[in-house]
């Protein structure tokens, strides 16, 4: 089980880097080999991963997902309700004093430093910073369905879209949002959270859909 888990965590951070392209084909062989494993550890690696939707079965091995826009789109709209959801919660444990003062410097810190990345161009950095900003939150929200299912969904976005990273069109617009949603969360605003974090994630899949 532990080569097991080693293998999935190898190539799960393979394939999130873009080591792997989305739609690439990945054999047992050729992966066993890359990782100086046996084969039979990374079957049930591949295995794993399916469940995971990072990969999809193909034959005697995988291939790395690949959203089209259409399915991308759906991803964001869930990943929209979902993130509206975890910035709920996240504000209504802030506002009952079930959010440590750390944790809050944590996720003003994750906002300081997605910014700073993405006005200074270093974009895969910025990419890491505001994944880590946005799971902070559903963090904090105490839900672990919803943190498992925003986990998958990240993921699956990430992998579809890193060929395609780019500037972002709207740095300020972004910024100024992650900002709205820290403030509602802090002040425990809940219904003010949850609309910034939806018109957030929505806000970005149109900004991506235009620059396709």
């Amino acid at each position: 089980m532990q080569q097991t888990d080693t293998a999935r965590a190898r190539l799960r951070d393979l394939i999130l880097d873009g080591a792997y392209a989305p739609g690439q084909r990945l054999t047992e062989t050729e992966v066993a080999l890359s990782l100086a494993m046996s084969r039979t550890p990374v079957r049930e690696a591949f295995q794993a991963l399916v469940a995971d939707g990072l990969v999809h079965s193909a034959g005697r091995g995988v291939r790395v997902v690949a959203l089209d826009a259409e399915s991308l789109r759906h991803a964001y709209q869930v990943r929209a309700a979902l993130e509206a959801l975890t910035a709920e919660l996240a504000a209504v444990r802030q506002a009952e004093g079930r959010i440590a003062p750390a944790d809050l410097a944590e996720l003003v810190r994750d906002a300081d430093r997605t910014e700073e990345a993405t006005l200074a161009g270093r974009l895969t950095e910025a990419v890491g910073h505001n994944r880590r900003f946005h799971r902070r939150i559903a963090e904090l929200a105490a839900n672990p369905v919803a943190l498992a299912s925003l986990d998958r969904l990240w993921d699956q976005i990430l992998v579809s879209t890193r060929a395609s990273l780019d500037p972002p069109h709207r740095p300020a617009q972004v910024n100024a949002q992650h900002r709205d949603l820290l403030a509602a969360v802090t002040e425990g605003r809940a219904r003010d959270a949850a609309e910034a974090a939806r018109r957030h994630v929505l806000d970005t899949c149109d900004a991506r859909a235009r620059a396709r």
